[in-house]
């Protein structure tokens, strides 16, 4: 609650008793620059999942957490990272959060099965997949397997079968059968396994060529996955410098085969469009907060203006309204303050007056006019100077301040040297901030804001064992609760 700026997650997930749930996190920076995770609600959602219902939950949550910010923080945002399913799309557009940010785990995901599903690739995806599954399911060949493995001096690795809906579980089934090709090869060959594969068809080498080559280009999609996953580090910021690393690794070469370009046009089509308008402009500006990219390489000189023009702006009018916020809580502060004296003086006044009352009938009256003239005090008289300048000199002082302030902060800290990839933009910024005092916020704002809807995913495992099939009957309500003070302890 006491966050200035929020970001939240949410997916949703079903129980071992068919009950379906949506869960929502929040992911904050505190004062120390450290980033935090914290489940607000667990919820049940038995309607269908539009996104209408969906909102309906998202507004509930905030309105619970968030009473209080309207009226103390207006500046706080409360940004929003969900799949790129459509009901969720329109969830947090009917909730009103912005930034709405896709998840770039989803987006990575659908792109990549854009691709996996080139009729070629799908062909030995499909062959591949059958030998995997004879071994998983043939002890005998499985021991034959692991013999040969021995024999090779190969890794006494398990293939991997696929899960259809992540893709990255594909590209391990791809690497792992690269790695143990040999003793596969060896194994099938063998009379007492091959027996029962008369349905295996083993890869020639034109077919473990185009897989190599796959699994080359799928790699930088696999860590990109991997790197934005990182729940200790800002990883909004990563968005836009992946997004253009995997448009540059999937554009054509000459040397290219069949295969692989048609793979690469399939990628390229699906990922290109996405982050486009207002949210490619603030994953911009994220992306030039973190001082790993200020300099903001994979733009051209009129983009990178462009998004400093923007920061600059944004910030000096955070500045600003932080600024008026803190006058209207330090004037509500002195009149709180001076209604409690002018209480505490009407209270004497009315003993005062109840007093005298038993000795004169007129002094009522006396004690009524002074609890007006205390309840009422004259106006602090002004002297002759602020009656003179009173009413221009902090505005223009402190607009001139702010807008030089922000010039001179936006030219010190492009002219910085960016930190290397492996060290931590929040630990810069903690150093950092008191050179910073205009971008500081604006950064720390943009910084909270995840890649990825990971966080809300996480509680899926902790769900599992609490909702496990010894209590399958456990109510709404106790899920809730459990989950959050699982997650949620220190």
């Amino acid at each position: 609650k006491n966050a200035n700026c929020v970001a939240l997650t949410t997916d949703s997930w079903t129980s071992r008793a068919t009950q379906s749930y949506i869960t929502i996190t929040a992911e904050v920076i505190n004062e120390k620059w450290e980033k935090k995770s914290f489940v607000l609600q667990t919820r049940e959602l038995s309607e269908s999942h539009t996104g209408v219902n969906i909102a309906h939950v998202l507004r509930n949550a905030v309105s619970e957490w968030e009473w209080e910010w309207e009226l103390t923080r207006p500046q706080t945002t409360i940004a929003c990272v969900q799949d790129n399913a459509s009901n969720m799309d329109i969830a947090v557009r009917e909730s009103d959060l912005h930034p709405h940010i896709k998840c770039l785990a989803h987006v990575v995901n659908l792109a990549s099965k854009r691709g996996l599903a080139v009729s070629r690739v799908a062909r030995l995806l499909g062959r591949v997949r059958r030998i995997t599954t004879f071994f998983h399911k043939s002890t005998t060949a499985t021991a034959v397997l692991t013999n040969k493995q021995t024999q090779l001096e190969l890794p006494r690795h398990k293939l991997i079968t696929d899960v259809p809906t992540r893709w990255n579980s594909t590209y391990d089934m791809l690497a792992r059968y690269l790695e143990q090709q040999a003793a596969v090869s060896a194994a099938l060959s063998c009379p007492g396994s091959r027996r029962n594969a008369r349905e295996i068809d083993t890869l020639d080498n034109t077919d473990i060529s185009d897989v190599e080559d796959m699994v080359k280009l799928l790699k930088p999609l696999k860590t990109a996955t991997t790197v934005v996953c990182d729940e200790k580090e800002p990883t909004v910021s990563l968005i836009m410098p992946l997004k253009f690393m995997i448009e540059q690794s999937m554009s054509p070469d000459e040397n290219d085969t069949q295969t692989i370009a048609n793979m690469k046009s399939a990628i390229l089509l699906d990922i290109s469009d996405r982050y486009s308008g207002d949210c490619n402009d603030m994953l911009q500006e994220c992306t030039a907060l973190d001082p790993r990219f200020r300099s903001l390489s994979h733009l051209n000189d009129e983009q990178r203006e462009s998004v400093y023009a923007r920061i600059r702006e944004k910030a000096s009018a955070l500045h600003e309204q932080r600024n008026q916020t803190s006058d209207i809580d330090e004037r509500t502060t002195r009149a709180s303050a001076s209604t409690s004296g002018a209480a505490a003086e009407q209270a004497r006044v009315m003993v005062e007056a109840a007093q005298g009352a038993e000795q004169s009938q007129e002094e009522p009256v006396e004690g009524e006019r002074q609890m007006q003239d205390v309840t009422q005090p004259p106006p602090p008289k002004k002297t002759a100077l602020e009656d003179l300048l009173g009413s221009s000199y902090t505005t223009v002082v402190e607009t001139v301040q702010s807008s030089r302030g922000i010039e001179m902060e936006i030219l010190s800290y492009r002219n910085g040297i960016p930190i290397p990839l492996n060290s931590s933009p929040l630990e810069w910024w903690k150093v950092n901030a008191y050179a910073y005092p205009i971008l500081a916020p604006l950064a720390k704002a943009y910084l909270c804001i995840p890649a990825t809807s990971v966080p809300s995913e996480h509680v899926f495992s902790t769900a599992g064992d609490i909702v496990s099939a010894q209590r399958s009957l456990i109510t709404p309500e106790h899920v809730d609760m459990l989950v959050f003070l699982k997650k949620n302890q220190s």
